[in-house]
């Protein structure tokens, strides 16, 4: 179908609830969302296309076709979007790793000695499976947290075949596995250990505590001390493992706390999982940019989450309020049988929790995004918010400095993906400008920039995909008339301060001018070229004013021309230390008649 064709089954769409499914040529569902009214929100893909950011823009280039299903129910329109993306798996939908479905931990019962490992699914295979419980980590974690707890080995030796094969390894040594490779070990106590983690994992944890206790008083008063503290460690450790088990499981969970971050070049889901007050577990994952808001990737991802557990937490707070909420508490509870709570809270000890997951989300960003990410998404997001063809990788920024109609000079500063190119900066000195004039400054800087570029010049020969103009809609057409003078097309806009000096918007050659204060990164990347790029022009023209009055210091000394100017320049440094030197320390650079010219120069009344 063509863009049009496209447009015109979206506004003929009904205005009820319901699921678009977005297909490409091959007919593979790439996108999956769902809509209060279909028309409404499929319409919105086929409008203005500036309006849409990047990944958005990409995906409805991709449209082919589209099919919809009508519900009775924002509910159901919900519940058939979880399973159409968990079936489908859509390139543009923004996924959990684990959506397909959630790890068990799987015992070889069947082995002479079990071994505790991650198994996609459960299988009929002799073995004993545990779960489902959270993601792959937080899951592997418990089988560590196990194996540490009860010493049971972690190692990769077969038993009872690598018994007595080898000495014992590092872990024995450090006091994390009991050694069950030595010969002198008892196969009997491999298999208490292993029974107690499957009460572990049942939720018997006072069972399997009650009776070590008893083992440890018995080796108190057998004056084993050295045996009663290793069981009092490992009761420990078991208290804190039941914790975590429960939580990550989620079965006796009373709160999961939800952060999301959006960041430059990553976003992060995070869910802390609080028991009796006290936060036993984290669970989170990196994630592409997502082509929705905040508001839209938290819904969809809570609900990939939380959709297929069999155990859910008491209560689940969101970072932002969510139109369904309401549907979303209405789902788990069908799913668990029991009411479960989705709030959104906004002031108080859980809007404390949720700043926490937040930072927590934030924090796994910063640390997973390298800067050449950050700078890359953010040009994106530059060239999505002009409505560009492709990120603008080279911006080309020009300012002029001037006082009254003297020096007049520009400046023009290079930046690639957001990042300073400085040996690409180029000065220009103005020609023939009688008096100080913005516009006939700006088009004849860009006019002899792109001039250069036509003339072969190795120093212009990079074409920027992007102008930025130090002023407004004057100076942004002065840069386009001279680019159709030059016969090169280059996007160009203004950067437009506020009363504070700091860039507030970029305005286009009609007056047009886009808001950049709402996105704080495009904001900071804007406002750092603008105040670079000032920066080199007032560097420039403070250069040209004191070469100016250096010049005008030493001429017209009889026997000093350009030569010996030069020299003494070299020489001193600067014109006050040519001032304060005697006869003889200018002898040693120019003749002597003439040193004895430049002292009576500047000390008339000792020139007698």
């Amino acid at each position: 179908m063509t863009f049009e064709e496209l447009r015109d089954k979206a506004h003929s769409l009904p205005l009820k609830p319901g699921v678009y499914i977005m297909q490409n040529t091959q007919s593979q569902v790439i996108y999956v969302g769902k809509a209060k009214a279909l028309r409404n929100r499929v319409s919105q893909y086929f409008q203005d296309q500036s309006r849409h950011n990047v990944k958005t823009r990409a995906m409805v280039s991709q449209i082919d076709h589209f099919d919809v299903i009508v519900v009775q129910s924002e509910f159901e329109a919900l519940v058939l979007e979880c399973a159409l993306i968990k079936r489908h798996m859509p390139r543009y939908n923004i996924l959990l790793k684990d959506s397909k479905g959630y790890p068990y931990i799987r015992l070889s019962v069947d082995e002479d000695y079990p071994r505790f490992s991650l198994a996609s699914k459960a299988t009929e295979d002799g073995a004993r499976y545990f779960g489902p419980y959270g993601s792959r980590g937080a899951s592997q974690g418990i089988i560590d947290a196990l194996r540490q707890a009860l010493r049971l080995p972690s190692c990769h030796r077969k038993f009872p075949r690598d018994i007595g094969k080898e000495r014992p390894c590092l872990n024995y040594h450090m006091g994390v596995c009991e050694g069950y490779c030595r010969p002198e070990m008892d196969q009997s106590q491999y298999r208490r250990s292993i029974d107690q983690a499957v009460r572990l994992l049942e939720g018997k944890l006072d069972e399997v505590v009650d009776e070590l206790t008893a083992e440890m008083e018995q080796a108190a008063e057998a004056l084993s001390f050295e045996r009663a503290a290793q069981l009092r460690d490992r009761i420990r450790s078991i208290q804190l493992l039941g914790k975590r088990q429960k939580a990550v499981a989620g079965s006796l969970a009373d709160t999961d706390v939800v952060g999301y971050w959006r960041g430059e070049a990553k976003s992060c889901f995070v869910v802390l999982h609080y028991m009796a007050g006290e936060l036993a577990a984290k669970d989170w994952e990196l994630l592409p940019l997502p082509m929705e808001d905040e508001q839209a990737t938290v819904a969809t991802l809570t609900a990939q989450y939380y959709s297929g557990r069999g155990s859910l937490p008491k209560q689940i707070l969101l970072p932002c309020d969510i139109d369904e909420r309401l549907e979303l508490a209405r789902m788990l509870t069908q799913a668990v049988g029991r009411k479960v709570e989705v709030l959104t809270p906004q002031r108080g000890a859980k809007m404390d929790l949720v700043r926490m997951a937040n930072e927590n989300a934030r924090e796994e960003v910063v640390r997973a995004t390298t800067a050449e990410e950050r700078r890359s998404k953010l040009t994106e997001a530059l060239g999505g918010l002009l409505g560009l063809d492709h990120p603008p990788h080279r911006i080309e920024a020009f300012d002029i400095s001037n006082t009254g109609s003297s020096d007049i000079v520009a400046s023009m500063t290079v930046h690639i993906d957001g990042k300073p190119l400085k040996r690409d900066y180029r000065h220009f000195k103005l020609k023939d400008m009688p008096h100080a004039d913005d516009y006939a400054s700006m088009r004849q800087v860009v006019l002899r920039r792109f001039q250069r570029y036509l003339d072969g010049d190795e120093k212009f020969g990079a074409l920027p995909d992007l102008l930025l103009i130090d002023g407004g809609a004057g100076q942004v057409k002065a840069a386009q008339a001279a680019m159709e003078e030059a016969g090169i097309r280059v996007p160009a806009y203004g950067m437009v301060k506020d009363d504070r000096h700091r860039t507030r918007a970029l305005e286009g050659a009609d007056g047009r001018e886009i808001g950049i204060q709402q996105n704080q990164a495009i904001f900071a990347l804007v406002g750092r070229i603008q105040e670079e790029t000032h920066r080199f022009a007032i560097q420039f023209h403070r250069q040209q004013q004191a070469a100016h009055l250096k010049g005008s210091a030493l001429d017209g000394i009889p026997g000093v021309g350009p030569t010996r100017k030069a020299a003494l320049l070299k020489h001193f440094k600067s014109v006050r230390a040519v001032r304060e030197a005697g006869v003889e320390a200018l002898a040693q650079v120019v003749p002597l008649n003439t040193a004895q010219a430049v002292y009576e120069h500047f000390h008339p009344q000792r020139g007698d």
